[in-house]
């Protein structure tokens, strides 16, 4: 899975989350708290900067949702 993640800004996996069905939460400090159906995922906001593949890799787990659902909300 992780040599078929795309490589990301931030800005783009929240937009993609949103679409999903999360919602913010609250913001503290540089990290971005979402919010669906009781499942709560944290996002860092780093500001142009690529997010790692391992670190997509946990917010999708996180999130419950599969790499190929994620891509059609890009």
């Amino acid at each position: 899975m992780a040599d078929k993640l795309p490589v990301l800004k931030t800005d783009e996996i929240v937009r993609a989350l949103f679409k999903l069905g999360f919602r913010s939460k609250r913001k503290r400090g540089s990290h971005l708290i979402l919010e669906r159906s009781g499942r709560v995922i944290v996002v860092a906001i780093h500001e142009g900067r690529d997010v790692p593949r391992g670190t997509l890799k946990r917010i999708l787990r996180q999130a419950n949702v599969s790499l190929e659902e994620f891509i059609k909300y890009l």
